[in-house]
């Protein structure tokens, strides 16, 4: 069955982060920033990797992340793939926000590094693209892009793609208690038409992810899509914990 692969220290798993730091980031989210919230919810996220990643007191690197900031450009925070272990090390980059929200740009750069890295993912699970994004784009339509990358294929199954959108217009009927909520599926509501755009950009969630969510005590429902309302410091750290939720050995 597709995208039950499990990610050991000979085939890790891949994740790559694009993050949204367009200056309304720097808006607050209850007694928070934007910004403030992705970061910790992210550092959250690679903690819980390097926690599956850890026999004793030593770390195995399954996985591999990659991390891009984009506003009007591009930026490879980590220079490049990193170990889990490494990325532990390091810790989370500072983000610093910036201007406007070329997403396309972003779902490029990833583009470009899992063609690049295709070869060496033949026998890992299948990577994971996560978006964090609290605008509508400027510029190029991302969602050509976006369906170039879920068709990218490795033995696993296709490369996944989540979206994270930190909005109080995503969902028709918003949902207070994100550990109750099954996801959206076709039936559900939406607000805006970047929201519907945002669903086609977004990969349905494999059973794997799924029972991978309920051990955290989270109702992902099967075959839901990869796609998370973030309009709350829970909603957002949900949706990082799915990124990190790829089967482990």
């Amino acid at each position: 069955m597709a995208y039950e692969l499990l990610a050991t220290t000979s085939t890790p798993a891949l994740i790559v982060y694009l993050i949204d730091v367009s200056a309304s980031m720097m808006l607050p989210m209850g007694d928070q920033r934007r910004i403030d919230v992705v970061m910790s919810a992210l550092g959250a996220a690679l903690r819980q990797m390097v926690f599956r990643s850890t026999k004793g007191v030593r770390i195995s690197p399954r996985y591999r992340v990659a991390m891009y900031a984009y506003s009007d450009h591009v930026y490879d925070l980590l220079d490049g793939i990193k170990s889990v272990d490494r990325v532990a090390h390091l810790g989370v980059p500072e983000l610093s926000t910036l201007r406007s929200s070329r997403t396309s740009k972003a779902f490029e750069a990833a583009e470009r590094l899992l063609l690049a890295e295709l070869p060496a993912l033949r026998n890992s699970p299948a990577p994971v693209v996560c978006h964090m994004t609290d605008g509508e784009f400027t510029g190029e339509d991302p969602e050509p892009v976006a369906q170039r990358i879920k068709q990218i294929s490795v033995a696993d199954g296709n490369v996944l793609v989540e979206n994270i959108f930190i909005t109080d217009e995503f969902l028709a009927d918003p949902i207070s208690d994100p550990y109750r909520w099954g996801g959206v599926t076709p039936s559900t509501g939406l607000a805006s038409e970047y929201a519907r755009k945002l669903c086609r950009m977004s990969s349905p969630l494999p059973e794997s992810y799924a029972r991978m969510m309920r051990e955290a005590n989270y109702q992902m429902a099967s075959g839901s899509l990869m796609v998370l309302p973030g309009h709350s410091p829970e909603f957002v750290a949900m949706g990082f914990q799915m990124s990190a939720a790829t089967p482990v050995h």
